[in-house]
């Protein structure tokens, strides 16, 4: 880890999961970045990809409101949250992450249908394969991360990958 010279926080997620019984595909990314926190939503930097991608998949403007997000991803029948609950973190860095205590997703898993689980980048990826994986024995299929900080990877590749996921028919 690099010392950036700030002293690192512990942070317990504020926001909190967005699903409904409805909801067949949960999408987990690691921890909300500052600006999520400010903003109390997810995925509220300006830069980051996430609700372009999901506009871009199913053909919609980008929700800019908090309550037009939720009703977007209720409409498409999409869970959201993060797999870690609470963490020692540096800013938004991922790579500073320290002493994870993970989310109970079993919240979702218990009142919702889901039929796939996603997770937003490598970090997360790690995280619920570290924390997660081994208290629900639930796959999850890692995407390309819609962080600004995935600059290799542009936003109609990101659509594209992203499509082929979460849009394939899923078994019953």
């Amino acid at each position: 880890m690099r010392d950036s010279g700030k002293a690192q926080d512990n942070v317990i997620h504020p926001i909190p999961p967005v699903f409904d019984k409805d909801s067949e595909i949960l999408i987990l990314g690691s921890f909300p970045s500052v600006r999520s926190r400010e903003t109390g939503f997810f995925y509220g930097h300006p830069q980051n990809r996430f609700w372009r991608v999901l506009a871009g998949i199913y053909g919609e403007p980008v929700p800019g409101s908090i309550p037009g997000k939720k009703a977007f991803l209720l409409k498409h029948h999409i869970a959201v949250w993060d797999v870690i609950g609470s963490c020692d973190i540096t800013g938004s860095s991922d790579s500073s992450i320290r002493n994870v205590k993970p989310s109970d997703i079993s919240i979702i898993l218990n009142n919702a249908n889901i039929r796939a689980v996603f997770t937003n980048g490598a970090t997360a990826s790690r995280m619920y394969n570290r924390y997660i994986l081994p208290v629900t024995g639930r796959e999850a299929q890692v995407l390309p991360s819609t962080s600004p900080a995935n600059a290799k990877w542009s936003l109609d590749d990101l659509i594209s990958v992203w499509e082929e996921a979460i849009r394939i028919p899923l078994p019953e």
